[in-house]
């Protein structure tokens, strides 16, 4: 199924139709609406523009034999007028945090310096939008030119992407809502129609990175807080997408018409074990984005590294190379972000990114007991699963058994939106052996 998807692009609106834009509006507000979600068009449009990013980044089998890796720092990878314009809106927003020095007072729990710098860029949103943006893509017609705007419900994105400013923190809902400013820029034909994948690559490279950097930026600075973490057991503090496409940068090459590899790594990549060997790390980092976030958390982590960062520990030790650590990230993402209440909570949803049914996804579980089940995020059972006796003393082999039977390939869309009920029951499988 993820094949097939990766194949699928984001459908962009016919600009010579007007649309009915929407307010983004709060729609999941308990556990059992998750289950909604994951069976939504703005699920299905995350999932597809997700899928289609990460198939961009592949290394490219080119004509001769030749292989084309997308590193970092690839002089190949050309930036369109779009990408550029988004730098830019990127090196602003960086430029306001020095407008914001941190407050030097004791603090505990994030510095409150943020919630000024929030501010400013709330204040200056209108204006930095309408910088970074075309007047095609803020000119999209309306049936409705009295109500909400497409800048109203790209607003409500950007805005989400930087933390929480009450909160004093940063998650992957966070990292969620900039992955869905940038579907929405591309839904609204924001970006140019090239070759497939030539203008994903831009994205991923040269505007999903330095998002990236900003916002590791704003976590020393500000020592925003992690949101909605899983403390030790859960991936990462702050960030998922970097594993995904950084996997994804080392995994075999392909050709456009070939299937995503879900085995093997490119030649003279760094072994997956690698992630323990700080001098490689610090090599590796500026050339691709999973080591750069693991080389961030070097930056802000101490001691040893299986002691901070055991899941990434684990999947270090996978052998089947990095193809086959993308596959795992990429359910890994649809089952602990896209499928967990509190980093969904939060995002809004209009017209770009719709509540709506999508008719090609199983419906939602019908009984409220058999949502929370699987969905509930903060019973006793959960904290079993994560720091369970068995997954302690030999969380590499659980892992590597769990990613053997869940990567079993799909054979309809119906069998995909399973995937996190279908992974709690390995997971209580397991647990009972």
């Amino acid at each position: 199924m993820a094949n097939e998807l990766t194949l699928r692009a984001l459908p962009t609106l016919d600009p010579s139709t007007a649309h009915q834009f929407a307010e983004p509006s709060k729609k999941i507000y308990e556990s059992q609406d998750v289950s909604t979600f994951l069976s939504s068009r703005a699920y299905v449009d995350i999932m597809t523009f997700l899928l289609q990013l990460n198939r961009s980044v592949f290394p490219s089998k080119l004509p001769g034999g030749s292989v084309q890796a997308w590193s970092l720092s690839s002089g190949a990878v050309e930036f369109s007028a779009p990408v550029r314009k988004l730098q830019v809106l990127l090196y602003k927003l960086e430029a306001i945090i020095q407008e914001v020095p941190p407050d030097k007072g004791p603090r505990r729990f994030g510095n409150v310096s943020f919630r000024k710098w929030f501010q400013i860029v709330e204040s200056r949103a209108s204006e930095l939008l309408e910088e970074c943006l075309s007047p095609e893509v803020l000119g999209t017609k309306s049936s409705d030119p009295s109500g909400p705007t497409v800048k109203a419900e790209l607003t409500a994105y950007f805005l989400g992407s930087w933390g929480s400013a009450q909160r004093l923190d940063y998650g992957t809902g966070h990292e969620l809502s900039f992955l869905a400013f940038l579907g929405g820029i591309w839904k609204l034909n924001g970006f140019p129609k090239t070759t497939p994948g030539v203008e994903e690559r831009a994205i991923v490279l040269g505007v999903i990175q330095p998002y990236l950097e900003l916002v590791r930026s704003l976590i020393t600075t500000y020592t925003l807080e992690p949101a909605g973490s899983h403390g030790v057991w859960g991936l990462d503090d702050h960030s998922f997408i970097p594993y995904i496409f950084g996997s994804a940068q080392l995994s075999p090459a392909m050709s456009e018409s070939d299937r995503v590899p879900e085995e093997g790594s490119s030649p003279d990549t760094p072994d997956p074990g690698d992630v323990t060997k700080t001098n490689i790390v610090e090599r590796e980092r500026n050339a691709n984005l999973y080591f750069s976030a693991i080389g961030f958390i070097y930056d802000v982590k101490r001691g040893p590294f299986w002691e901070h960062s055991p899941m990434l520990y684990d999947i270090s030790g996978i052998r089947a190379g990095w193809a086959k650590i993308n596959k795992g990230m990429i359910k890994m993402y649809n089952a602990e972000v896209l499928s967990k209440f509190p980093v969904v909570q939060h995002f809004p949803f209009g017209s770009l990114f719709s509540w709506e049914h999508d008719p090609n996804t199983a419906p939602p579980p019908t009984s409220a007991h058999m949502a929370s089940e699987h969905l509930d995020l903060h019973g006793q059972r959960e904290q079993q699963l994560l720091r369970g006796q068995r997954r302690q003393k030999e969380p590499q082999a659980w892992l590597v058994q769990v990613y053997q039977e869940y990567h079993q390939p799909s054979k309809t869309p119906r069998d995909y939106r399973l995937g996190p009920w279908l992974l709690q029951r390995l997971v209580e499988r397991k647990d009972r052996q």
